[in-house]
């Protein structure tokens, strides 16, 4: 049942200083668990995601008042943004399809 499906966004999240200083192929995806557009990327995320091992993943819960989206300007959800040694490499906005997806991934962790 999609509304009690867990898509693994947490509250508890890492400060940007933390975040800034992450090494390598970051992907930092903000929204909610309860969130319908959440829910609709989530499969094209997973897809274009397996190709992509090596690249760490943070699920943030975001709303009103949490600093590590606010830091971002993040406004609606989801939010993908990729991170190639703590720094914003590219960013994508509700996607619905796994090859934008793919194709920003391949931007921070390019793959033989």
């Amino acid at each position: 049942m999609l509304a009690a499906m867990d898509l693994g966004y947490r509250e508890e999240q890492p400060d940007r200083a933390e975040v800034d200083a992450l090494p390598g192929a970051s992907l930092l995806v903000f929204g909610t668990n309860w969130c319908g557009y959440c829910r609709a990327a989530q499969r094209p995320l997973e897809t274009a995601l397996a190709g992509y091992p090596d690249v760490r993943v943070i699920k943030v819960e975001d709303g009103p008042g949490r600093p590590l989206g606010r830091s971002y300007r993040v406004k609606l959800w989801p939010s993908l943004i990729f991170l190639r040694d703590g720094q914003e490499v590219g960013r994508l906005i509700r996607p619905n399809k796994a090859a934008p997806i793919a194709e920003a991934l391949g931007e921070i962790d390019p793959q033989p």
